[in-house]
């Protein structure tokens, strides 16, 4: 019974410790990439500070090397983030996600060349391939641009007819709440009383009978509608009335 016992305990303290160096392990794994990103971030944010201190500072080829890169990167950047974002609501947007991926990776050897161009001294042959970079920066960005915007088209037209289809439902529901204008034509309010409690054509008009109360019964009080125990953002708190 001991040496069970014993068992079970060592069999606990091994779970424990199993556990335990899985839990650190998978931390680290996350502060690491936590850290990778961080370092990725502040990586990509100083070549974007100087390859704007090029474009702006310089002259010539350097220059030019510059503002392909930044037009480059900027619109890789953006289109990455849109197709994310919304491939997080739309399925649809995965398919754009891998053709993006195939982009991308022509990016990056465009990126590489320019960037191996700008350590290139021979100035004169950069600038003899400044026109087909160009148009192959051109070629990528408009790729990247157009699935960017297509993406933004689509979650807009996909807000827009869920806001009509919204709307046409809360005119149904105001229309079902105003019921009383749709009676019996909706001339006045009086006829409108009438039609509520009128059995048969030719009825005499006459506000109906109120049930009396019982010997010994208190009248009932009409019911108020219950209060509403949530408030809204955009509703105001009723200030407590101050006694006396």
């Amino acid at each position: 019974m001991e040496a069970a016992i014993v068992t079970i305990l060592a069999l606990l303290f091994l779970s424990f410790v199993a556990l335990g160096v899985y839990a650190t392990v998978k931390v680290a794994k996350a502060a690491k990439r936590g850290v990778d990103r961080t370092l990725d971030q502040a990586r990509r944010t100083v070549e974007d500070t100087t390859l704007k201190a090029k474009s702006f500072g310089q002259v010539g080829v350097a220059a030019e090397l510059a503002k392909l890169r930044l037009a480059l990167r900027g619109s890789m950047r953006a289109t990455q983030d849109a197709l994310q974002a919304g491939a997080v609501e739309d399925a649809s947007l995965r398919e754009s996600l891998d053709l993006f991926a195939r982009l991308s990776a022509h990016g990056r050897e465009l990126d590489e060349d320019l960037k191996r161009l700008e350590r290139e001294p021979d100035k004169a042959y950069v600038a003899g391939q400044l026109a087909a970079l160009t148009e192959r920066t051109e070629r990528i960005t408009g790729s990247a641009d157009a699935l960017r915007r297509a993406a933004h088209d689509r979650a807009r037209r996909f807000a827009e007819d869920d806001l009509e289809t919204l709307s046409a439902q809360i005119d149904v529901e105001t229309g079902a709440l105003r019921h009383w204008t749709t009676v019996d034509g909706g001339t006045n309010g009086t006829e409108t009383s009438q039609a509520w409690y009128e059995s048969a054509p030719g009825a005499p008009e006459q506000t109906p009978a109120q049930p009396r109360p019982q010997a010994g019964e208190a009248p009932q009080a009409i019911t108020a509608p219950d209060p509403r125990t949530t408030a809204y953002p955009w509703e105001k708190t009723a200030r407590p009335e101050s006694a006396g």
